[in-house]
């Protein structure tokens, strides 16, 4: 693959457009980054170009989609394994689908050319493995021509005809009577065959076939898995660990153009950052990511392509320095123009003196005088640097014909950030104390006291902190949070410790949002079809809530009109189901707010727009993330405007040198720095100290 050149390209997806006359460049063995706000269209791109949905991309092209990896239409020959014996190992190794065939054509081929009893082994060998690449390229034409119209399109029905009659005439070949095979066909398929298994083993070579296992079993370590487990039948991993395998199988293939959408979705921080060591390493592929991962996409971005506006803009860079340099040339460029507006107004106002003098004198050369400066005017008025920096020069950086001398000055324009509010003061709690304290907890489920999950926890949280909890998938950062939740009544989690005390405030409410609150809204959804999320929240808040209010709660999280009140539940996207499942957290916000992967299904500008208010938040909170930008915005007290600029756009972005802490509306966004602990073999341990983590005095 040289590139991808597609020009004029447009998208329509039950009748909304998503891309109208865009232009997608892909440069060999570059890697790209696409961001864009959640419903732009962002996956459904990666989709059109996985299926062949896109002209101008060459059918040579081999594009390989994170969660297209499944085997399909290729018999297993060489193992006989059913899905429920397959090791983890075993189906990533073969997952590979163009590695598979290619091991099934060279072990048919070996065994015909060794077959000393057959001598028409290897004709037959050699026309099934003919017959069977002849169907592969007849399916394909059938694609091109059926999406082909005009030249083209008679161009690749011409190629099907040829293709047509090249199958029917192998699979006369195949069907030929042996006792009719002369022996000039004899002596010359055989030959051939032996060339075809000299090329198969060729393109095994190129493809490393032979370090299959090796680099499978690399990859699958990177991403977090333990050496018991690659060995262990696939049928016993959860979703999350199928997810990472499905990345196993897409990191473990050849591809042109490697297309990954959200590939940390459950993946800890040392899988992350494995994974984008990975991608910047690689080399002779071109890879399209998209992910909600800041940092991550920073880390692994040459050029961003941004999807806004039904079009895609492409910045040499990552998102951080695209909105950096988007925020710095809208500042420039307003100010430019608004001192261009003042100095033309004082133009405008001596002109006008020029010919008002000029007229009450009948003075004609001063007439003329002030009708030149008149027409000098626009001519000075306008952009005042080149395309590259520079002066400004008219054959250069206007060219064409035009009705005035300088280029118009277009300050870049910001989509409205995304704002979600809700109460961020929650209800008094009339005595002071901490909201919970965790005093040598130990905790073990049972049948498993010799290996416990947690071993001597001590942890509290007072009012209004700031706490963060990071560990690698399965270190018991969901049983320490179900363990602070506590077994009442309103609790999500129910479990008591094995040894240790746990003790909460007697009036303190605490509220969990959880990736499994997504996945209860899906089964509630499936149950039934018709409920929305309008109506869902007010079951879940009874007579408390009437419906103005419902709605108002929804709307605040950025959940209104249609999609809230008439949109069945179970078609919200994953970003609306997190909303919804805030929601229900939120109405009456708690005095502890457990969050638990909340950022996994928003895009960037959303949790920008999450971090912005929880810093506002007045209740403690207890973050649980692999999102670094997420915990050193929302925990450690790092200034996201720092972080993100530019993402709130525009005049309302705060200057460079605004204090941290101070919100371009002025009103001051409080940066509590709070403490991160990392949990690890059933210990915690700190990585941060904080004011807030100790009690007020």
């Amino acid at each position: 693959m040289a590139q991808i050149l597609v020009k004029d390209l447009s998208i329509s997806v039950s009748n909304r457009e998503l891309l109208s006359h865009a232009a997608l460049h892909l440069v060999e063995s570059r890697h790209y980054v696409l961001v864009g706000r959640n419903g732009t269209g962002k996956s459904t791109l990666l989709k059109a170009i996985a299926d062949g949905l896109i002209p101008g991309i060459p059918w040579s092209t081999r594009i390989l989609l994170l969660g297209q990896t499944e085997r399909s239409g290729v018999e297993d020959d060489l193992g006989k394994l059913t899905l429920d014996d397959e090791t983890v190992l075993q189906h990533v190794i073969k997952s590979d689908r163009v590695r598979e065939r290619y091991m099934k054509e060279a072990k048919i081929l070996s065994e015909a050319v060794e077959n000393v009893t057959d001598p028409l082994a290897p004709v037959k060998a050699y026309r099934k493995i003919e017959n069977e690449r002849r169907a592969v390229q007849l399916k394909q034409a059938h694609r091109v021509a059926e999406r082909r119209s005009g030249a083209r399109g008679k161009q690749a029905r011409m190629e099907l005809i040829k293709l047509e009659e090249q199958f029917v005439e192998s699979k006369a070949r195949l069907d030929q009577d042996e006792r009719e095979i002369n022996p000039t066909q004899l002596s010359e398929e055989t030959q051939a065959a032996a060339d075809m298994l000299s090329s198969v083993y060729a393109f095994l070579e190129l493809m490393f076939a032979s370090e299959a296992e090796a680099k499978a079993r690399k990859v699958l370590l990177g991403l977090g898995f333990k050496e018991d487990k690659i060995d262990k039948p696939i049928s016993q991993l959860s979703g999350g660990w199928k997810t990472r395998c499905d990345l196993a199988c897409a990191l473990c293939q050849y591809a042109d153009v490697l297309l990954l959408d959200e590939p940390t979705n459950f993946l800890d921080l040392p899988s992350i950052i494995w994974l984008q060591d990975y991608i910047s390493n690689l080399e002779g592929t071109t890879v399209l990511i998209t992910t909600h991962d800041r940092d991550f996409g920073d880390a692994v971005a040459e050029e961003l392509i941004v999807l806004r506006n039904q079009t895609l803009e492409k910045f040499r860079g990552h998102l951080s320095l695209y909105e950096r340099e988007r925020h710095n040339r809208a500042r420039y460029l307003s100010k430019m123009k608004e001192a261009q507006e003042k100095q033309k107004k004082h133009m405008e106002k001596s002109v006008a003196n020029n010919f008002k003098a000029a007229r009450d004198r009948g003075d004609d050369k001063k007439l003329k005088q002030a009708a030149s400066r008149k027409k000098k005017l626009d001519e000075r008025m306008g952009l005042e640097v080149g395309l590259k920096g520079g002066r400004f020069k008219l054959n250069r950086d206007l060219a064409g014909y035009h009705n005035k001398n300088r280029a118009d000055i277009e300050v870049p324009d910001f989509d409205p950030p995304v704002w979600l509010r809700f109460p961020s003061q929650p209800p008094d709690l009339r005595f002071p104390g901490a909201l919970v304290s965790l005093e040598q907890v130990s905790f073990a489920y049972p049948g498993h006291s010799k290996v416990p999950i947690l071993t001597d926890i001590d942890l509290t949280i007072h009012p209004g902190a700031r706490v963060g909890l990071v560990g690698l998938n399965g270190s018991g950062k969901t049983t320490l949070v179900s363990l602070i939740m506590g077994s009442g009544g309103d609790a999500v989690g129910g479990l008591v410790p094995t040894k240790g005390t746990i003790t909460r405030h007697a009036r303190a409410k605490f509220g969990r949002f959880s990736q499994q609150s997504i996945e209860e809204l899906t089964a509630i959804a499936s149950s039934r079809p018709r409920l929305t999320a309008l109506s869902h929240l007010m079951e879940v808040a009874g007579h408390e809530m009437a419906e103005k209010e419902a709605r108002q709660v929804l709307a605040s999280l950025g959940l209104q009109g249609s999609p809230a009140a008439d949109v069945p539940l179970a078609l919200l996207s994953g970003g609306q189901k997190v909303r919804v499942a805030l929601a229900k957290v939120l109405w009456s916000p708690p005095q502890l707010l457990v969050l638990d992967e909340v950022t996994t299904h928003l895009d960037g500008d959303t949790i920008f727009g999450l971090v912005r208010t929880l810093r506002e938040y007045d209740g403690a909170l207890l973050v649980v993330t692999h999102d670094r930008f997420f915990m050193r915005t929302v925990v450690e007290g790092e200034s996201p405007d720092k972080l993100a600029p530019g993402v709130r756009g525009g005049e309302d972005a705060p200057e460079e040198d605004d204090d941290d802490d101070a919100a371009s509306d002025g009103s001051a966004t409080v940066a509590r720095a709070g403490t991160v602990y990392r949990l690890a073999r059933g210990h915690l341990t700190t990585l941060g100290l904080s004011p807030a983590a100790a009690p007020p005095h």
